[in-house]
């Protein structure tokens, strides 16, 4: 009899490039299906409803992704944590860092719901939302946000998944979701006459769906990452590892989109069908996006590995070969979206004016993409190596006080107070970030803080057999 397939990944040996393309796919799949999530109400809504219920979903955007950020931030450092221990053979570690993970994620899953209940009023009136979208935006962030532990439990058990180099069952467990979550919002929206309200509640309950099956797959393994309830336990030095490496992530992405925030609050500023046609560029921007993300992912996880097994040298290889994929993907994405992004803008709402304004923001803004690609996939590689802070505050300053400058400055002029002017804000940041990324990666002794960090675990381990 065949010996079952293993679920893990070890990528401290073997082709590079085909554990960084082995890993991504299944991860890019599975972020597109996780995507479609709020893509799928957008058009439902933007179809069916009105263009005022288009732009009362996509003007959530900002606020969601602020508190889901964070969330999601933490999560990467107890992936971190987790391949480190996965790669060093530590079983005891994984066990640990797990349990941990999954305490910490019920807490801050209910600290989310009551936070994001609370301010979503404010943070909409924050960002001058038209009093056109305002009531239908406030009760798509409201029943969001209740629901919001299934996508924070969903979070974490993937990574803790993806940390021993399993990509493939969440994806398998997110397409079910979102094949949930559009039959619900089909039938929530055309049968039961819900609009808004009905496609927040189908992807809350799509969510916890998606969640689930995470947990039953993580209680059932019998490898050392396996999740078991009775065993739930916060382990003090492994929460301080985790938030060495996951605050500063998560600190990075809540501030970054608090910043997009203000950016929204000056696209709303310019009325109804700019937020609609901002809301479809921003979709469609999404997607593009995903590639080099998930790239990055696998970056994360291929320097923990191998940090984690003291190869610093095929760690550096692996950050090279993920530039390069990551590159040459979003370039071809880039081209396709600038061909067809009349129709595809037509899958959301067919308004001439919508048309226009999502046209104009793709063209302008889609070729700068090729510039993110480097802060991702070396912000994501110097958290595999557990170095977090450096990669926070470079993005910090990038997109959020350089951004903010950028716009508060420019817009005091007539002739920038405009749409696109607002919009290239998002290539300046980008910009500035991935300058700074570079030289810190190739100019500062990371390297060497590393090499010292190894000499002093032998030298305890040395005192301790003594």
């Amino acid at each position: 009899m065949a010996a079952p397939r293993k679920k893990t990944r070890d990528m401290t040996q073997g082709v590079i490039w085909k554990h960084l393309l082995a890993f991504a796919l299944p991860l890019m799949v599975g972020n597109l299906f996780q995507q479609l999530y709020n893509t799928v109400d957008s058009i439902v809504v933007g179809q069916f409803v009105s263009k005022q219920a288009l732009a009362a979903v996509g003007s959530t955007t900002s606020i969601i992704n602020m508190l889901v950020g964070f969330f999601s931030g933490v999560s990467v450092g107890a992936g971190v944590i987790i391949s480190q221990r996965f790669g060093a053979k530590d079983p005891e570690g994984v066990h640990k860092a797990v349990h941990t993970t999954v305490s910490l994620t019920l807490i801050i899953g209910a600290i989310g719901t009551v936070v994001g209940i609370f301010l979503a009023p404010i943070m909409l009136t924050l960002m001058k939302t038209p009093q056109d979208v305002f009531v239908e935006a406030k009760a798509y962030l409201q029943i969001y946000f209740g629901g919001i532990s299934g996508l924070m439990l969903y979070n974490m058990g993937s990574g803790i998944l993806r940390a021993v180099g399993d990509s493939r069952r969440p994806l398998y467990f997110l397409m079910f979701s979102s094949c949930v979550n559009i039959v619900l919002d089909l039938v929530f929206v055309l049968v039961f006459q819900m609009g808004v309200r009905g496609v927040a509640l189908a992807t809350i309950i799509a969510q916890f769906s998606s969640a689930s099956l995470i947990y039953i797959t993580l209680y059932r393994t019998n490898d050392v990452h396996r999740f078991q309830p009775s065993k739930l336990h916060i382990y003090p030095e492994m929460v301080k590892s985790i938030v060495r490496v996951g605050l500063p992530s998560g600190l990075q992405q809540a501030l970054t989109s608090f910043s997009n925030v203000f950016v929204q609050s000056y696209i709303n500023s310019f009325g109804t069908n700019c937020v609609a046609g901002w809301s479809c560029y921003h979709r469609i921007d999404q997607f593009i996006l995903l590639p080099m993300q998930s790239i990055s992912m696998a970056s994360t996880t291929f320097v923990g590995q191998n940090m984690g097994n003291r190869n610093l040298e095929r760690a550096e290889k692996g950050i090279r070969t993920a530039v390069t994929l990551s590159i040459v993907v979003t370039g071809t994405l880039i081209t396709l979206v600038c061909i067809f992004c009349v129709p595809l803008i037509k899958i959301f709402n067919d308004d001439p004016a919508v048309l226009e304004y999502g046209r104009n923001f793709i063209r302008m803004i889609s070729p700068f993409y090729l510039i993110i690609c480097f802060n991702q996939i070396y912000a994501g590689a110097l958290r595999g190596a557990g170095d977090a802070k450096t990669p926070m505050i470079i993005m910090l300053f990038s997109f959020v006080l350089f951004r903010q400058m950028y716009l508060a400055i420019g817009t005091q002029f007539p002739a920038l107070n405009n749409p696109w002017f607002v919009g290239l804000g998002y290539p300046a940041g980008w910009a500035m970030c991935s300058t700074l990324q570079l030289l810190y990666f190739y100019k500062s002794k990371w390297r060497d803080r590393c090499r010292a960090r190894w000499a002093a675990e032998d030298a305890a381990k040395a005192a301790v057999n003594a």
